[in-house]
């Protein structure tokens, strides 16, 4: 059954890139008007464009997602431009910043991970929920294996702000249940293509991983998109606290 969300706005933070991109892409081929955040000097333009050709609307805005004032004022522009209302959610956005041993970590580093990865999807749910508001709405939110196994050398800040994002989900979807919104998280393992492995992993690295991998092969951005435009969908509607595991078989619950 092929999705449809047309009629439907999204939000999707991070979306100007790597899995990001591929996340907002999709959603707008399966009808959804898409509104993506970026931070970096890679503006989100290009993937605007996209949505755009896909026949829906589209805008690019930037946000601070450590920074609760800049994400209010960015959720409040994305709300207008979709007459007033968003009704998914994805909290893409995230950096594991640096790899650094706990020996060596200062306050500084873990602070700026935890706020980067998880203090920016608790100020995006909360500053959202306004505007969630035709008795219907989806919070996805992109947690990681990290969160399970603790991640690879010198990630325990990210990996611990990503089991975070779990406790995040499951109180959002306890809370806002009445109000017909769910919150669900996706849990990627090695997704190949992406800005994050390119950056922080090596072939050799990369490798190792897949050699790890029941399926013998890391995942795709596309892939993970697929499976984040299905807990936005109608067909999702019944399930709302769980984590989705996308690992290839890298680690079962």
């Amino acid at each position: 059954m092929k999705i449809d969300l047309t009629g439907k706005t999204a939000l999707v933070t991070g979306g100007n890139s790597g899995i990001g991109r591929a996340i907002s892409i999709v959603l707008a081929q399966s009808g959804a008007d898409v509104a993506l955040t970026y931070f970096s000097t890679k503006r989100g333009e290009e993937t605007a464009r996209a949505i755009r050709a896909a026949g829906r609307r589209a805008c690019s805005l930037y946000m601070d997602g450590t920074d609760s004032a800049s994400v209010s004022d960015a959720i409040t522009r994305a709300a207008a431009e979709f007459d007033g209302h968003i009704d998914i959610l994805v909290n893409n956005a995230g950096h594991l910043i640096g790899r650094v041993p706990i020996a060596e970590m200062d306050d500084e580093h873990w602070h700026k991970v935890i706020n980067v990865n998880l203090s920016s999807a608790f100020y995006c749910a909360r500053s959202i929920l306004p505007y969630m508001n035709t008795g219907w709405g989806r919070i996805i939110n992109m947690s990681s294996l990290a969160a399970h196994n603790g991640g690879g050398p010198g990630a325990t800040a990210y990996s611990t702000a990503k089991a975070g994002l779990l406790g995040l989900t499951r109180g959002l979807a306890k809370e806002y249940a009445p109000r017909g919104i769910t919150a669900n998280a996706v849990a990627p393992g090695l997704i190949l293509g992406t800005p994050f492995h390119d950056t922080f992993n090596t072939d050799e690295g990369k490798k190792k991983a897949i050699a790890g991998i029941p399926l013998q092969r890391g995942g795709t951005p596309e892939e993970v998109a697929s499976t984040v435009v299905y807990l936005a969908s109608e067909q999702a509607g019944f399930i709302t606290g769980e984590v989705i595991e996308f690992n290839g078989g890298a680690w079962f619950r």
